[in-house]
């Protein structure tokens, strides 16, 4: 026990060892035994975060309860300057990485949560995504820089390096970067997702994928449209899926020629018309003016359904009784014509015949006309 090795006794080097020891089994059966309460706390409770707790102390690692260990033994030792800050900078690295690890698992868990949630909201889940990976992303940045400035690097001539490259890489990817910014801001505000029907501009379709770049729009003609995300939020877009009821503007003709009497009675006709459908909420009906061949009528109502197949078949059967009430009524609908007024030119004519035949015949003394002679 006397024996000396490295300027520390048998005895200290085997105390070390017993406290790395000791040390070692306290984090690792303290990591069992908070892991399964927690476990079974979390089977009991509806909330997520201590299922996601959960999943992030399970993500401790053998080899950092072994260097933590290890450093708290290495204290009981009489080392040189420098070994004593080797051991504290491996004890901070190890530290630093399992921190990476335990918010890695965290975003993970969460992501996986938001996606059981979710199931049906695929747009939700692809927000998600973006979301954790940027976040993970960030997080090992930031740790590596961490460890980097504890190895005794000089972050900052690597943080200002970094910053002025980065304002050349973003100088030459911006459209790239313009997209991902793009991506970000559909997938947290959330114009559309997944599934939704939409109009951007003259194209239209179901939205089948949110990308980082792009998204692609399934067109009713069954071809795939790939917009890039910065166009399409510069866009005028119309989400189709999220209409709650659709208002319907439609007009009727009938001809000049149609009585007063039963002009008065269309916006009648057609009131009850539109009243007696179901899941219609009706707005007005008016005699709306007078075109160049036509009396037109105009008539307002909304689908309490934003159903395209149930508005056509409303509509259908709305403009089949339409039709039958005017014949009944035996009020014609019209359709474009024109009428031209010409003048009747016939006793026009004949009186300049006539006219004509008096300047030609001789005239006697007193203004009358002679009788021809005969050769």
């Amino acid at each position: 026990m006397d024996l000396v090795f490295f300027n520390n006794t048998t005895l200290v080097w085997l105390t070390a060892l017993g406290v790395a020891a000791a040390v070692m089994l306290a984090l690792y059966v303290t990591k069992k035994v908070v892991v399964h309460h927690l476990r079974r706390l979390a089977e009991r409770t509806e909330t997520r975060l201590d299922d996601i707790a959960v999943e992030t102390l399970d993500a401790t690692r053998m080899f950092v309860i072994v260097v933590m260990g290890l450093f708290a033994g290495s204290k009981l030792l009489v080392l040189p300057e420098y070994v004593h800050q080797l051991v504290t900078r491996v004890a901070i690295v190890a530290g630093l990485i399992q921190t990476a690890l335990w918010g890695n698992r965290a975003l993970r868990a969460w992501l996986t949560e938001y996606y059981r949630n979710r199931s049906d909201e695929p747009g939700r889940a692809t927000s998600a995504a973006a979301v954790s990976f940027i976040a993970r992303m960030v997080l090992w940045i930031v740790i590596l820089l961490m460890i980097l400035d504890n190895l005794g690097v000089n972050i900052t001539t690597l943080v200002a390096s970094l910053g002025i490259g980065g304002v050349a890489v973003a100088l030459a990817v911006q459209n790239i970067l313009g997209d991902l910014f793009a991506s970000l801001s559909i997938v947290l505000d959330k114009p559309f997702v997944i599934g939704d029907f939409v109009i951007v501009d003259k194209y239209l379709g179901t939205v089948e994928y949110v990308g980082l770049k792009t998204t692609r729009i399934r067109s009713l003609g069954g071809e795939e449209l790939i917009f890039a995300n910065g166009d399409l939020l510069k866009s005028r877009l119309q989400n189709m899926t999220r209409m709650q009821r659709r208002r319907i503007v439609f007009s009727i003709s009938v001809t000049f020629d149609t009585p007063r009497d039963k002009l008065a009675a269309i916006p009648p006709m057609l009131t009850e018309i539109v009243k007696a459908q179901q899941t219609v909420t009706f707005d007005r009906a008016h005699f709306q003016g007078i075109g160049p061949a036509s009396m037109n009528f105009e008539v307002v109502y909304w689908v309490e359904s934003p159903d395209y197949n149930r508005f056509m078949d409303i509509q259908q059967d709305i403009l089949l009784q339409i039709v039958d009430g005017l014949a009944a009524r035996d009020i014609r609908l019209a359709y474009p014509t024109q009428v031209l007024h010409t003048p009747d030119l016939r006793g026009a004519a004949e009186a300049a015949a006539a006219a004509a035949q008096r300047n030609a015949a001789p005239a006697d003394a007193h203004g009358g006309v002679l009788p021809a002679r005969r050769a």
